[in-house]
């Protein structure tokens, strides 16, 4: 069976998707941890970071980078943490959390986001991509 996250790869379930291409899709998280919080993700369904292929591995990163002074600059934070957990999707996946603190990088923190804030802030973080 699919992961959710192949499921929104595959466009059957619905996300605020922030950037793509063919090897992977970044998209904000609908229990973030702080406004802004995204998800970056391959689209190859690999459960465990550490799994992927050196290519695809190494890629993750500098696709990634290519949101974080936009999350910034939409999210006013002072920088974007990077956190691999790896546990709650069998799915690889990256976080990036706009932080001001080392103590906004708490799970515990996360909590369920509306439609329309959600919408809201892939507009902002979009505008400042482009």
């Amino acid at each position: 069976m699919a992961t959710l996250f192949t499921r929104i790869i595959n466009g059957e379930i619905p996300a605020e998707k922030l950037l793509e291409d063919e090897r992977y899709l970044a998209f904000l998280d609908i229990r973030p941890i702080r406004p802004g919080h995204t998800l970056v993700v391959p689209k190859e369904e690999v459960d465990y970071l550490f799994d992927l292929d050196d290519p695809t591995l190494g890629g993750l990163l500098p696709f990634a980078r290519q949101l974080a002074r936009p999350i910034e600059r939409a999210t006013g934070c002072a920088r974007v943490g990077v956190m691999v957990a790896g546990l709650e999707i069998p799915h690889c996946h990256v976080h990036l959390v706009p932080m001001d603190s080392v103590y906004d990088l708490d799970f515990a923190k996360a909590s369920e986001a509306a439609s329309e804030d959600l919408s809201q802030m892939a507009g902002r973080i979009r505008a400042e991509l482009e």
